[in-house]
């Protein structure tokens, strides 16, 4: 079982829908989720329907999932703090497990202060530029497979169309256009 995080709650539909077009079985679960589809993504998870999740750091907290082999950081946590969440999701238990990060040159400083955070250094481990080659073009389009399904979808999950009568009826929402919440209560957490 593997957890990979990244930033934002559209990288995690991407990298979904792309490794899903590699042929893993691949969902995603982030902030803008309702909390029944956030659950049921979830169990799904728990229940090995699937074997990567892909998250925001919606997922580094709070979370009981056991037997996450890897956990994966895509995208480098901008919070040093929010690294040690992330990889706490692996090895629970007294279970061994773990964890990878895709550090690019616009990250390496950002890596440097979670290294200090731990007082340690995190060995590097090069990659076989052939090997990436001989993928590139799989990926390539296995990616522009799922930049297309997002812009079909108009990068929008269709809304739950309020009616008299109560239907449970959908609706796309419109490009560009957002509807306003009902309530403008501040949350009290912090």
């Amino acid at each position: 079982m593997i957890m990979i995080f990244v930033r934002t709650c559209e990288s995690t539909r991407l990298l979904a829908l792309t490794l899903r077009n590699l042929g893993f079985k691949a969902l995603s679960i982030s902030g803008q989720m309702s909390q029944d589809k956030r659950l049921g993504a979830l169990n799904k998870f728990k229940a090995k329907d699937f074997n990567i999740l892909i998250c925001t750091d919606v997922a580094s907290r709070g979370l009981d999932i056991q037997g996450v082999d890897v956990v994966m950081n895509y995208d480098i946590p901008m919070n040093s703090k929010d690294y040690v969440h992330r990889v706490g999701r692996t090895a629970r238990a007294g279970q061994s497990g773990y964890a990878v990060s895709f550090v690019n040159q616009y990250e390496a400083e950002w890596f440097k202060l979670i290294e200090q955070l731990l007082g340690r250094e995190i060995p590097d481990r090069k990659v076989d530029m052939d090997e990436i080659l001989i993928l590139r073009e799989h990926i390539s389009d296995s990616k522009r497979i799922a930049l297309t399904k997002l812009r079909e979808d108009g990068g929008h999950k269709k809304r739950r169309k309020v009616a008299e009568d109560d239907d449970d009826e959908e609706e796309e929402a419109p490009r560009g256009h957002r509807q306003k919440p009902r309530s403008f209560k501040k949350s009290s957490r912090r």
